[in-house]
């Protein structure tokens, strides 16, 4: 067995190896090399990464990266590598180069459907603290447009789009914002931005609501950020930008559309995916553990 730090180079490798763990655990998710470049980009891969290989290719894959004051890590199996102990491996990797950063509290993600994951992670102290849903619609046809005047997003907005959407997310869970530099850079960066995916509607000379889409990931359109303001909450602006997102895409030859979203959101984002017809198709947990 080998063990390394994985590169960009091994996007598409882990990306299948993540792919087959999710569809072990019954997840229609496809995952590509465009999400796994966004999950990492907070991370130092050269130090903070670990790919395992046998002579029949990967078996096992992890990252972590810090965030403030939580640290947080993801680790997967392949399913023929399963009950080998590697998943524990991940696990104490993780923490041992989490230990090292000025944090209080240690996060590591989970998929909802793996009994085994939770057991190990009860048993290192994690206790369960949130779980999170990914939903999705699959269109026979695009829906009638929404009401409310929806634009689509123009650079000059850049920043207020982004003091719009930091704004709305305010009362999330564990919501760390980022200047708009960084923010604005890293998206810029992304090789699936497309900012003709981007909508906000206004009030008079505010943006009040704005949502954030890319195209070709998990196997059609999807929804990367959706927020609205807490002054215009309650006005039916989040349906209107979905109805004009789910339209968008549509157009496009995208009929299926996705998203992930806080099962305990305090603005009640579940109830109103539902209300548009998208369907929980997969749960992911995170577990937590204080820093001693």
């Amino acid at each position: 067995m080998n063990v390394r730090p994985f590169t960009e180079d091994d996007f598409p490798s882990v990306a299948g190896l993540l792919t087959d763990d999710e569809q072990f655990h019954g997840r229609p998710i496809q995952v590509g090399a465009n999400e796994l470049r966004e999950w990492t980009s907070t991370a130092d891969l050269a130090n903070d990464s670990w790919l395992y290989e046998d002579a029949d290719g990967p078996v096992a894959v992890g990252w972590c990266a810090a965030d403030g004051e939580v640290g947080f890590a993801i680790g997967a199996v392949h399913p023929r590598a399963k009950g080998r102990g590697l998943g524990a491996q991940l696990v104490d990797r993780s923490e041992a180069a989490l230990r090292t950063r000025d944090i209080v509290r240690m996060h590591q993600f989970t998929v909802g459907a793996d009994p085994a994951a939770a057991a190990l992670m009860t048993a290192r102290g994690y206790r369960e603290v949130r779980r999170f849903y990914e939903m999705a619609i699959q269109l026979d046809a695009a829906p009638e447009a929404p009401d409310l005047p929806v634009e689509v997003f123009h650079e000059d907005d850049a920043r207020a789009f982004h003091d719009a959407l930091d704004e709305a997310f305010q009362d999330h869970w564990e919501h760390h914002g980022r200047g708009f530099e960084e923010w604005w850079g890293r998206h810029r960066a992304n090789p699936n931005f497309d900012p003709t995916l981007w909508f906000l509607i206004r009030d008079g000379d505010e943006i009040a609501a704005v949502c954030r889409n890319e195209a070709n990931r998990n196997g059609g359109g999807y929804v990367g950020a959706i927020g609205v303001r807490r002054p215009w909450r309650g006005k039916g602006y989040a349906k209107a930008l979905l109805l004009y997102t789910f339209r968008e895409f549509y157009g496009r030859g995208m009929p299926r559309v996705s998203l992930g979203v806080d099962a305990q959101s305090p603005t009640g984002a579940t109830h109103l995916y539902e209300r548009v017809g998208m369907v929980v198709e997969a749960e992911n947990v995170v577990f937590e553990k204080p820093v001693s």
